[in-house]
């Protein structure tokens, strides 16, 4: 059976890669098979992987919110857009429970120009700048141009003294994040010259996928018992994270939710920030 990529490339139909990902959700292996099961009889030759991602989602919220929202995970991320502006207030909170202080949107004058800085943190005294790559299209990868790019905007303010965490800050290192990939000669140029990398799947043992599931740090848009507009309103509130919500109560009545649908929030929340 043949699919379409997002990409727009055709393969072959992989039932263990989509039976892998629904087992990595957290839906149990006798869900995992009803599912698969029932997208059996609905694919056909040239479906989209969009498509049998939304049955299989669909299928998945029947049986549980929480799983369905995890599922959802790069999609809600995407949903971080389409400008970026939460997407970087995101990755802040990604570094703060590495232990790092953060600030974001910052503009620093560099030796030549003046820079605006997506993230800044500091941990232990170093400072280190972020920036972010945010793609709302899944097939879109950073090339190399990128990380060559950001390395002459970090060369432009190393130097120099910046009053950021205090009157005379130092930066010593400088990130790139993306949402999506890099591609292999983006992460060979930034390996070569002393940039770290971060993205949906590098490096290994801290990409926003693991960093995510690991300390159940999903986003706001993960939510699938909230509106996209619902999730829109509280993110202009700052509220990013789907943990942020499960104590505030009143950030919720505030944005129009009835106490019915108020505990159905909250219950999702609870359990997927509980999943290990």
């Amino acid at each position: 059976m043949k699919i379409v990529k997002h990409s727009g490339s055709v393969v072959e139909f992989n039932r263990d890669k989509l039976k892998s990902s629904l087992l990595k959700s957290g839906a149990s292996s006798l869900v995992v098979e009803d599912i698969l099961k029932a997208i059996d009889h609905e694919i056909y030759e040239g479906i989209t992987t969009k498509k049998i991602y939304k049955l299989a989602f669909g299928l998945l919220k029947k049986s549980s919110n929480s799983i369905a929202a995890r599922y959802n995970l790069r999609d809600a991320i995407q949903m971080l857009g389409p400008t970026g502006f939460f997407f970087e207030k995101f990755i802040s909170r990604l570094f703060v429970t590495e232990g790092y202080t953060t600030t974001t949107n910052f503009f620093l004058q560099g030796k030549c120009v003046s820079h605006e800085v997506d993230v800044l943190i500091k941990k232990n005294d170093f400072v280190e700048m972020i920036e972010c790559k945010f793609h709302p299209r899944r097939e879109t990868n950073s090339d190399v141009k990128v990380p060559m790019y950001i390395l002459s905007r970090f060369n432009d303010l190393k130097d120099r003294s910046h009053p950021i965490f205090t009157k005379s800050d130092k930066i010593s290192n400088c990130w790139i994040v993306t949402n999506n990939r890099f591609t292999s000669d983006a992460m060979d140029f930034a390996n070569c010259s002393g940039l770290k990398l971060m993205s949906w799947d590098y490096p290994p043992k801290f990409c926003l996928r693991k960093k995510i599931d690991e300390d159940q740090l999903y986003p706001i848009t993960c939510l699938t018992t909230l509106t996209i507009a619902e999730k829109d309103k509280l993110m202009v509130s700052d509220i990013i994270l789907a943990q942020e919500i499960i104590d505030k109560l009143e950030i919720l009545e505030k944005i129009g939710l009835s106490p019915i649908r108020i505990k159905n929030v909250i219950k999702e929340a609870s359990e997927l920030c509980k999943y290990l």
